[in-house]
This record gives structure tokens, C-alpha cells and sequence, in this order.
């Protein structure tokens, strides 16, 4: 399945994002769970991306270790010690552990700021679409501003304005992402506003907000929404480059980007156990990834005939 950039989508060169799907059809949403439930790859990345929010969840639950308690004696053990089956970081704390509560972290600094901006973004994005005219131009002219900046220099730019720390970080990047999520909720409302049933039900004398809550909204949300499950996983990339740098959660908490940067310099020690935390970010944001191409594909009307 293809990816594309952040950008790429934002500005329409996703596959199928020029197309906004008939949502409003008979039968369109259960065409697309059918499609889904065909799906091998969406399904098993699915229950992948359950189970990781399940453990981190009920961390507790599925070790006994304290995440913060360590020992000398016990430190930069290998894969496979007993008690210890992922091993220990460089201060003697079950890695396993760790990784646990770690996902917490990493999860809520992906999925905070997306929900941020998808709120924020999103809303405004459908009022630039629907509205048109000057509104629509002083509103994306002025997110095009945010696009002269690259995502990542302008989260640590943010980031080392207002100091390192979670909350930052969810601002910083509900910043960098609420720029696409406007482009993308202008483009497909655009697109909706001139459809046949939209016009009717403008014409007919239909409240402005009825006509956006029961016929917009119906053919814009599904892409919106797979367009958000896309910047997850660029979040997560980021949120993990923030806390990499010391830009986002701070020690000693545990958290995936955090516990790389802090195990990077027991690489040539115990390399397979400082990789571990960089696995975790890399398998959780693929999983998203492929998630969103899954979505993108079931909601496609042209692969439903």
C-alpha cells in the first residue's frame, strides 16, 4: 500500500483524496466494514495496535516491577535474564516494564495533539470550505504561513519557547498538525458544497447548520478522520524526536523517545536491549500507518464496484 508525506495529503496528492465519498448512499458504511473485515492486513495491524493499548493500559496488570525502582547490580542485563526477559536499562529497571508504562506516555503525547487539531483544524476547515469566498481566503492564507516552517523545526522551535514537558509537546504539535488537518477538512468540504443534494438543501431554505451537521459532515468526516489515523504515526515520530532531544517528557518518566536517548549510550553494550524502545516506535507507527492506508482503501468508492 502507498504512503505519502503529511504535506503530500494536505495538499491533495493522496490517491483519492480529490474524491469525496458518498457517505450519504444506502449501504456505503456497511460496504466499508465489509471491505475492512477483507482486509488481512488492516485486521492484524488492528488487533496489534489493541493489544499495545491494552498492556500499556493495564501495565500494572502484566509486570511487577516499580518502573522506577532500579539497582546497580542489575544493570544493562541481557535479553532473556530471568526476571528480567527483556532485560534491564542503564540504571537496573526492568526494560519490559518500562516499555509498559513508557506506551502510555508515547500514546497519549501521538494521539492528544491529533485529537487537538482534528477538533480545532477540522472545524475550521469545514467553516473555509463552506463558507468560501473571502472568508475561505483569509483562513487558508494564513495557515499557508505555518507551511514556510518545516513540522519538526517548528515543534522545537515551540517546544524551546514555552520548555520541555508533555503538556508543550501536545501543544507544540497540535500546532504543527492543525495547518494539514484545515487544508484537508477545505479541500473535501469544498467538494461536498457543490453537490447536487447540498444545493438542494440550501436552496430549499435549510439552516445553515442543518445543511453542515446532516449532509456536509455525512461525505467529510470519513476522510478526516483516515487522514487523522495517517498523523499519528507522524506524531508519534515527533513526539519521540521531542522527547529524544529533552524537548518532551522528562526524566524520569518513562516514555519510548526518552528511553532511546537515555539507553543510546549502551549501544555497543547491549545493543539489542537499547534498540528495543526505538522498535516499539517504529512498529507502532507503521501499525497506524498501514491502519490508515486500510481505511483510505474500504472508504475508496472506486474499488467498491
Amino acid at each position: 500500500m502507498s504512503h505519502t508525506t503529511m504535506d503530500e495529503f494536505a495538499t491533495g496528492a493522496r490517491p483519492g483524496a480529490d474524491d469525496v465519498p458518498a457517505a450519504a448512499a444506502p449501504g456505503y458504511w456497511k460496504s466499508v466494514g465489509q471491505r475492512l473485515a477483507r482486509d488481512p492486513v488492516t485486521l492484524a495491524v488492528t488487533l496489534v495496535l489493541i493489544g499495545i493499548l491494552v498492556i500499556t493500559i493495564g501495565a500494572p496488570l502484566v509486570t511487577s516491577y516499580d518502573p522506577f525502582a532500579g539497582s546497580v547490580m542489575t544493570r544493562l542485563k541481557p535479553i532473556g535474564t530471568p526476571g528480567h526477559w527483556l532485560g534491564t536499562d542503564e540504571t537496573g529497571r526492568d526494560l519490559w516494564t518500562r516499555l509498559c508504562y513508557g506506551g502510555r506516555m508515547s500514546l497519549l503525547a501521538a494521539i492528544m495533539p491529533v485529537s487537538i487539531s482534528l477538533c480545532l483544524g477540522g472545524a475550521l476547515g469545514v467553516f473555509a470550505g463552506y463558507a468560501g469566498g473571502l472568508v475561505n481566503t483569509l483562513i487558508m492564507r494564513t495557515m499557508d504561513v505555518f507551511y514556510a516552517f518545516p513540522s519538526i523545526l517548528l515543534a522545537i522551535a515551540i517546544c524551546g519557547i514555552l520548555g520541555n514537558g508533555l503538556s508543550n509537546a501536545i501543544l507544540a504539535l497540535a500546532v504543527v498538525f492543525i495547518p494539514p488537518m484545515v487544508r484537508v477538512s477545505e479541500t473535501v468540504t469544498t467538494q461536498a458544497r457543490q453537490l447536487d443534494f447540498v444545493e438542494a438543501a440550501r436552496a430549499s431554505g435549510t439552516t445553515t447548520f442543518q445543511v453542515i451537521r446532516y449532509h456536509v459532515l455525512a461525505n467529510v468526516l470519513g476522510p478526516i478522520l483516515v487522514y487523522a489515523t495517517s498523523l499519528i504515526s507522524v506524531s508519534i515520530i515527533l513526539s519521540a524526536g521531542l522527547s529524544f532531544l529533552g524537548l518532551g517528557v522528562t526524566p524520569p518518566q518513562p516514555e519510548w523517545g526518552l528511553m532511546l536517548n537515555s539507553l543510546r549510550q549502551a549501544i555497543y553494550v547491549q545493543p539489542y536491549v537499547a534498540a528495543l524502545p526505538g522498535l516499539m516506535i517504529f512498529l507502532t507507527s507503521m501499525c497506524f500507518n498501514l491502519m490508515s492506508d486500510g481505511f483510505r482503501s474500504a472508504m475508496d468508492v472506486r474499488l467498491s464496484k
